[in-house]
């Protein structure tokens, strides 16, 4: 009964990272230019990377794995928003203006 319990909670976390990667890589396809892109991607990836190893450690169980897994989860957690905002930061200074939408009047 734990272990059928313990599946589904990791079929969750699974599934909810895969939806946030999907939705991520709908935002690249779809959106105008380069900072709405990029605020998809890095809000995205790092949500759908972060459930799925937090998935991935549960299903591990208390190993060592598990506890390399978390290590990684960190890393991503804490590089994946400040090199989203420094490319951006980069684009910007060096003179891409942001999209801004037309009136059609």
């Amino acid at each position: 009964m734990l272990n059928t319990i313990l599946n589904l909670i990791v079929m969750g976390f699974l599934l909810a990272g895969a939806f946030f990667f999907i939705t991520a890589t709908i935002g690249l396809l779809r959106f105008p230019d380069l900072f709405t892109r990029l605020h998809a991607t890095g809000k995205g990836d790092t949500l759908g990377a972060g459930l799925i190893l937090m998935g991935l450690a549960i299903h591990a169980g208390l190993t060592p794995e598990s506890v390399k897994i978390l290590i990684i989860l960190i890393f991503i957690l804490l590089t994946s928003p400040v090199s989203t905002h420094a490319i951006s930061r980069a684009v910007y200074i060096s003179g891409v203006k942001p999209w801004v939408k037309e009136d059609r009047k």
